[in-house]
């Protein structure tokens, strides 16, 4: 028969021994119920008032959904590329100098307008206003940002400051 005292050992130390091993495990069985308790209440949230079919029709109506709105994305991507476009047209580019063209007789109610696409495409408008004469209106255009028509001091300043816009 076996004894434990031919190999050195006390039984007391031995039963202690077993007795901490049965704590230590009915310690773990207690942590690892609870946790399943814990998955189990989880689970059955999540599946409830639904059978496997109804789950799976609420699947299927998400990725309907993000179908849709992956559609609707796309849509939305393409009326953006065409405002893009639309905008290299449209005038976003503003100049205006107001001056006195006839030197104390007119006041400073003579003006230069530039008005200039993204790629400096556009229009000089040059009005000269006299209390005598009227108003003279001459307009000059622009592309890429050049004018092939001599300009005076008033409209180099309008052209370039129009072209300084961003």
């Amino acid at each position: 028969m076996f004894k434990f005292a031919d190999i050195g050992l006390e039984v007391d130390i031995v039963v202690l021994g077993i007795a901490l091993l049965v704590v230590i495990l009915f310690i773990m069985s207690i942590v690892i119920l609870s946790k399943c308790s814990s998955l189990k209440r989880r689970y059955e949230a999540f599946m409830a008032d639904a059978d496997g079919k109804s789950l799976e029709d609420a699947f299927g109506k998400k990725f309907e959904n993000m179908e849709y709105i992956n559609g609707k994305l796309t849509e939305i991507d393409s009326h953006l590329k065409e405002i893009d476009l639309d905008l290299l047209k449209t005038y976003q580019k503003v100049g205006i100098v107001k001056y006195d063209a006839f030197k104390e007789i007119g006041g400073t109610l003579s003006f230069v307008l530039t008005l200039l696409t993204k790629d400096n495409d556009g229009f000089i408008m040059n009005s000269m206003h006299s209390n005598s004469e009227g108003c003279y209106t001459y307009i000059k255009e622009v592309k890429s940002g050049e004018v092939f028509v001599a300009l005076s001091e008033e409209e180099i300043q309008s052209l370039e400051m129009a072209k300084k816009c961003e």
